[in-house]
């Protein structure tokens, strides 16, 4: 089985990209980020038409997450137990469309946006640190009551864990920019510490491997990007792990996200 995480940037603005993709990788799952769209304008049968199955969660044209899969789609559940809502300037709580899970073929897929941060001193920094402190509870919860489940965390974590996984550290220090702080850091190791394990990063390790560049400043052609788009597994699921790759060949050409879509192997 081979399931797959990418953060699009836009659905409908990337259809006929995504539906290419799916033909050529043959994926069995794939999870999105970013449709920025809301059910109605969802482009369902990109995905029927060519025999996935497709559940939703979108509400604007901002966020949105989404699961295909043509391997059962089933007990779909639209944000996490305890996902924190977002009230900006002190206004009421909303609550964002960032995760959406289900089964498909006896693996629990959650496919995840995590909030950005947007700067280390935003009200948005305190809602991303709450909004992983209450999901790594959840997965803790879902591994100890069942340490044989199998389970995918996946999708843009923005947190670059390592210092190789930007392509300078010390620029992202010297300007005080978010995704590497040491809290965002401790943050995304709880999770390693709760028994989810990286399972591209082995297999694809750093220097210079990333899943982001920003459009800005020639970033992609520069080879200045970022490993934030990550595929968290449960034990049970990592030891079925027999090949990952990153593909970078999709942030290239016209209309491409700026993110390349992550795709993990299962035996």
């Amino acid at each position: 089985m081979k399931i797959a995480t990418w953060n699009v940037n836009s659905l409908r603005a990337r259809a006929d990209r995504v539906e290419d993709w799916l033909r050529r990788t043959d994926a069995d799952v794939l999870a999105i980020q970013e449709t920025k769209c809301k059910d109605e304008n969802f482009p369902w049968e990109l995905f029927e038409n060519n025999g996935y199955e497709v559940a939703h969660f979108g509400f604007s044209q901002w966020n949105g997450v989404a699961i295909a899969s043509r391997v059962g789609l089933d007990d779909v559940e639209r944000t996490f137990p305890g996902q924190p809502a977002f009230g900006k300037g002190g206004k009421d709580p909303v609550q964002e469309a960032r995760a959406i899970g289900a089964t498909c073929n006896g693996v629990r897929i959650w496919s995840l946006y995590v909030p950005n941060g947007r700067a280390l001193d935003d009200e948005h920094m305190p809602y991303k640190l709450k909004w992983l402190a209450e999901l790594k509870d959840q997965a803790a919860g879902w591994l100890a009551a069942d340490p044989q489940v199998q389970i995918a965390l996946m999708g843009d974590w923005n947190i670059a864990p390592q210092d190789d996984d930007v392509w300078d550290i010390d620029f992202f220090i010297e300007q005080g920019l978010t995704h590497v702080s040491a809290p965002e850091r401790a943050a995304f190791s709880a999770f390693e510490t709760a028994g989810f394990a990286d399972v591209v990063r082995p297999l694809h390790p750093g220097p210079g491997v990333y899943t982001y560049w920003d459009y800005t400043q020639l970033r992609f052609p520069k080879k200045e990007g970022m490993r934030i788009d990550f595929v968290m597994a449960s034990p049970a699921l990592a030891a079925r792990v027999s090949g990952a790759e990153i593909d970078r060949e999709e942030r290239k050409g016209k209309g491409a996200s700026d993110h390349a879509p992550v795709i993990v192997e299962l035996g």
